[in-house]
């Protein structure tokens, strides 16, 4: 397994970059939530890895050793939250292991997996991401400097959500059946959640449960409405 993050060559973080250096591999299927995390360790000097599934994180792990993980709960092939498991008792560990979602309740279950910190959904504040990843930092000369003090946001492009739409589409035109639906309704009531969208928000969570297939042609009706938008750029 190779880790260029252990290479004493590896430049030197910045109060204002401080987590330059560092490799971060995100495990998250939503493409908006995904945008948030490449700005955030753009603007403090992170490379970034991403990865869709558990299948593909862990190819990824197969290869490379990231400085940090940052995995989503909620994934197409599982729960994040195994991953996160099989990582905690793992050796040599990641240095900094974070679980991410949408839903606040699930950060106890986080760290029982073992996860060192909990990302909440939307990540909209570089000072929260700052704050999450710098304290877990085992050992790093980034600890060395005072702890960036910023009020920048981090608004993804909104074309990424609309990425995350044609990938529900996507699924909804397939026959879903009852386990795809229940993932469809977490999947796109987080997006819309990330994407201050609660009219798709409130209709994908009715995909979920008694009934769901009967809410499938209201949220492709919303779906095409905003898809639209961007037939119209």
């Amino acid at each position: 397994m190779r880790d260029n993050d252990t290479l004493d060559t590896r430049p030197a973080p910045t109060p204002t970059r401080p987590l330059l250096g560092l490799t971060v591999l995100a495990v998250e299927d939503s493409r908006f939530a995904s945008e948030a995390l490449r700005l955030a360790c753009l603007r403090s000097g992170a490379r970034i890895r991403r990865a869709d599934s558990l299948r593909a994180a862990r190819r990824h792990l197969r290869v490379y050793r990231p400085s940090a993980i940052i995995v989503d709960a909620g994934l197409p092939d599982g729960c994040g939250l195994d991953l996160v498991a099989e990582l905690a008792r793992a050796e040599p560990r990641i240095g900094v292991i974070l679980a991410t979602s949408g839903d606040p309740g699930r950060a106890p279950a986080a760290r029982a997996a073992g996860a060192d910190g909990f990302l909440e959904k939307p990540l909209d504040s570089l000072a929260r991401f700052h704050h999450e990843v710098l304290r877990h930092l085992p050992r790093h000369s980034a600890a060395a400097f005072p702890r960036p003090v910023t009020e920048e946001s981090i608004d993804p492009d909104p074309i990424a959500y609309l990425d995350d739409l044609e990938h529900v589409r996507t699924l909804l035109g397939g026959a879903p059946d009852t386990a795809m639906l229940a993932y469809v309704a977490q999947f796109l009531s987080g997006a819309a959640r990330d994407a201050g969208d609660t009219v798709l928000e409130r209709a994908a969570e009715g995909l979920a449960g008694h009934g769901a297939h009967a809410g499938i042609g209201h949220v492709t009706g919303l779906i095409e409405e905003r898809l639209a938008q961007r037939a119209a750029v």
